[in-house]
C-alpha cells in the first residue's frame, strides 16, 4: 500500500525534473546564438532598414578565457564593411539590428590581434584540451550580455552539421548537444593559430608527452607546426618520442632542415638515432651536419654500432663523476643539468682512468652527508655491465641474472659508454604499452 502510495509521487517528480530540464535547454538555445545559423542573415539599422548581409564576425584573440567580438564584417553590395561592436545594439538568432544608421563604407581590415571566426576557425581543426583531442568545430555559440559579446563554445556534434545542410528555417536555431567549452579550446590547425589564444597554453603545457603526440598525430600539417612552436623545446622533444616512427619522419620532412636538425638534437640520444635510422643516408647527413658538433659527434657514433645491439639502442646521456668528488659538488651540476638533462635517476662513479666504479641512484646521493666523496658511497652489489656488441636476448638475460634495473654498456677497457634500463626492455617486449624503442622483438 505504501509503494502504491509513493508511485505518483515519484512520476510527478520525474515530470518536474524532466520538465526543469527541458526549460534548461531551452534557455540555454535562447541565450546561445549559433554562428553558422547568423551567416548571411540581415543587418538592420536603426530605422529597421535592411544596409546589408553578415559575412562574418570579429573576435580578439588574447589572454581572454573567451574571446570578445570585437566588430561584425557586413556584406553591402559588393563591398565588406566592419561595424563595431558598440554599435551592434542586438545579435538574434535571425538578424543583427544596429543603433545606428551611420556606417563606415571602407574596406575591412583585419588589425593585428583579430580573427574572423567564420572564415579561420568555423570548420576548421582545433585542440581540445580537456578531451585531449583533435576536433573540427561545426558551429561557433556566441553569447551576447548587456556588456559584451563573446565566444563561449564550439559545437562538435552531427546533429549542428545536419542542421547546416538542411532547410534555411531551422539553421539559425542552436542545437548544443555536444558544446565544448571554448575555455578549453586551443585554435590549433586554423589558419588563426598563428595569433594564440592564450600566450601561456597553460593547458597544453599540463599534458603528458603522449597526449600531445596523439595530437601532433591527428592534426594537420599548419596545426602540427603551431603546435610545435607553441612547446617549450624539452616539451617539445619529448612528445616527439612518443611519435609513431612513421608519423615523426613525416613532420621531419614537413620542416625546414635547420628545425628538424634542432628538433632530433633535443630528442635523448637513443630515440634521435631510432628516427635518424629511418631516413636516408643524405637527409641523416643534412640533418646531422646541421646540429651542434657534440651532439652530432655523439649521434654519429652510436650510428656506427649495429642497430640490433646494445651499443645500438642504448642511452648515451651519461653524468660521469670521479670517486674523490664530493657529495655537495655533485649535487651542484646534477641542478646545474636538470634543464637539460630532466630524466636523469643516477650518476656513474669512475676512478682515474675513467673504469665504472659503481652506479649511485639519487635518492642514495641526497641522503648522504654533503662533505662526504662519493667512493664512501659505493660498494656492493656490482653494477652489472654488458658489451655494446650484445644482441637483446644478452641484454635481457643481464638484467634477469643480475636482477638489476639498469645495465651499463662499457668498451673493453670498462669505460661506460651508455646505459640500457628496464623499462626500455619492457617495451621492446610488449610494443602495444609503448614506442618500440628496440629494433626488433625476441625471436
Amino acid at each position: 500500500m505504501l509503494l502504491d502510495a509513493l508511485r505518483p509521487r515519484r512520476a510527478r517528480h520525474r515530470r518536474q525534473e524532466r520538465t526543469q530540464r527541458l526549460t534548461a535547454r531551452r534557455a540555454v538555445r535562447q541565450a546561445l546564438v549559433s554562428l553558422a545559423g547568423l551567416l548571411g542573415r540581415p543587418v538592420y539599422n536603426q530605422a529597421g532598414a535592411e544596409v546589408g548581409r553578415l559575412a562574418d564576425v570579429v573576435a580578439r584573440w588574447g589572454g581572454d578565457a573567451y574571446p570578445p567580438v570585437t566588430g561584425l564584417v557586413v556584406r553591402i553590395g559588393g563591398r565588406l564593411a566592419f561595424v563595431p561592436v558598440e554599435q551592434v545594439a542586438r545579435l538574434g538568432h535571425r538578424q543583427v539590428e544596429l543603433q545606428s544608421a551611420r556606417l563606415d563604407l571602407r574596406d575591412f581590415e583585419r588589425r593585428q590581434g583579430e580573427v574572423l571566426l567564420a572564415k579561420d576557425v568555423l570548420d576548421h581543426q582545433l585542440v581540445d584540451t580537456d578531451g585531449i583531442k583533435v576536433i573540427r568545430a561545426a558551429d561557433l555559440y556566441l553569447a551576447p550580455s548587456e556588456h559584451a559579446i563573446l565566444l563561449v563554445g564550439v559545437d562538435v556534434s552531427l546533429q549542428t552539421l545536419l542542421r547546416r545542410l538542411g532547410p534555411v528555417r531551422f539553421r539559425p536555431l542552436p542545437t548544443p548537444d555536444q558544446v565544448i567549452d571554448w575555455a578549453a579550446i586551443e585554435p590549433f590547425g586554423t589558419s588563426a593559430g598563428e595569433v594564440q589564444l592564450r600566450t601561456t597554453n597553460r593547458a597544453l603545457q599540463r599534458l603528458r608527452p603522449g597526449e600531445l603526440a596523439d595530437l601532433l598525430e591527428d592534426l594537420g600539417r599548419g596545426g602540427r607546426h603551431q603546435l610545435l612552436a607553441s612547446l617549450e623545446p624539452e616539451a617539445a622533444a619529448d612528445a616527439l618520442e612518443e611519435m609513431d616512427p612513421d608519423e615523426l619522419v613525416a613532420l621531419l620532412h614537413e620542416v625546414p632542415d635547420d628545425r628538424a636538425a634542432a628538433l632530433v638534437a633535443r630528442m635523448e640520444p637513443d630515440e634521435a638515432v631510432d628516427i635518424l635510422r629511418e631516413l636516408d643516408g643524405d637527409e641523416r647527413e643534412e640533418l646531422l651536419d646541421r646540429m651542434p658538433a657534440a651532439i652530432a659527434r655523439q649521434l654519429r657514433d652510436l650510428l656506427a654500432f649495429p642497430e640490433d645491439t646494445a651499443g645500438g639502442f642504448m642511452n648515451a646521456n651519461l653524468v660521469l663523476v670521479r670517486e674523490d668528488d664530493t657529495v655537495a659538488a655533485v649535487r651542484q651540476r646534477l641542478r646545474e643539468l636538470a634543464g637539460p638533462q630532466p630524466d636523469l635517476d643516477a650518476v656513474l662513479v669512475t676512478d682515474d682512468q675513467g673504469r665504472l666504479v659503481d652506479v649511485i641512484g639519487l635518492l642514495e646521493l641526497f641522503v648522504a652527508e654533503p662533505e662526504q666523496r662519493m667512493a664512501e658511497l659505493t660498494g656492493p652489489p656490482e653494477p652489472v655491465t654488458i658489451g655494446p656488441e650484445a644482441g637483446l636476448r644478452e641484454v635481457v638475460d643481464g638484467l634477469v641474472e643480475g636482477r638489476a634495473s639498469t645495465l651499463v654498456v662499457v668498451d673493453d677497457a670498462d669505460r661506460p659508454l651508455g646505459r640500457i634500463l628496464a623499462d626500455d626492455v619492457i617495451d621492446a617486449l610488449l610494443p602495444e604499452r609503448g614506442r618500440l624503442h628496440f629494433p626488433r622483438l625476441l625471436r
